[in-house]
């Protein structure tokens, strides 16, 4: 199985009414209509969950897995609220699931976890920054070195720009768990990519 990919002429829906209109037809039943968001929104999925899990191979599958289920809770989902968030919603909520099932390490943050955190940097962009001046495969390597938990509370925060009652929603946290899982992550992610890189192993010693 490979990366979903955009067809050679993308599907590009001018405005929300035919949005709403294809979302309609795929819910009584219209498999064209339900092909044309599957190659909307297929790839920007793959993309987050190459983010939110470890392997090519588990965002592959996952993606695939993930639009069964969408195509399941189709008719689930309000009008009256973004589709593109909702889709990330359900992407999200499967990927922690496969997670757990996996019983992956999940790092236990609580509210008392607060007071021993530093403070955030004051310079509030700087993780900002340092994500924009990564490369695609620098990001992920940098992201699979978090524990589970908080690599998908920065998926969800800096890719799908959720806030914190989505995430919490998303992932079934309570809003101050988002904050302090959220905290704690991106301490951890701005150490990882701060960090000098590792030096070349040499190919012997000639002294």
């Amino acid at each position: 199985m490979t990366e979903p990919r955009a067809p050679e002429k993308p599907i590009v829906f001018q405005g929300e009414a035919e949005l709403a209109n294809a979302i309609a037809r795929a819910r009584s039943g219209d498999a064209q209509a339900w092909g044309d968001l599957y190659r909307q929104y297929a790839a920007a999925i793959f993309r987050f969950c190459r983010r939110a899990l470890p392997t090519h191979e588990d965002a592959e599958d996952t993606t695939i897995e993930i639009f069964m289920k969408l195509r399941e809770k189709l008719g689930q989902y309000d009008p009256e609220r973004s589709f593109s968030s909702w889709l990330y919603k359900v992407a999200a909520n499967h990927c922690w699931d496969m997670l757990r099932r996996r019983h992956s390490r999940q790092d236990l943050e609580t509210e008392d976890d607060v007071e021993n955190l530093p403070l955030e940097s004051s310079d509030s962009g700087q993780l900002s920054r340092l994500i924009e001046e990564q490369s695609a495969s620098g990001l992920r390597a940098a992201l699979a070195q978090l524990p589970p938990r908080a690599r998908l509370v920065l998926t969800l925060r800096y890719y799908a720009d959720f806030n914190y009652d989505e995430i919490a929603e998303a992932l079934r946290l309570r809003r101050d768990a988002v904050g302090v899982t959220l905290l704690r992550a991106r301490h951890q992610l701005r150490r990882i990519l701060t960090q000098p890189p590792a030096p070349h192993p040499t190919t012997g010693d000639r002294s």
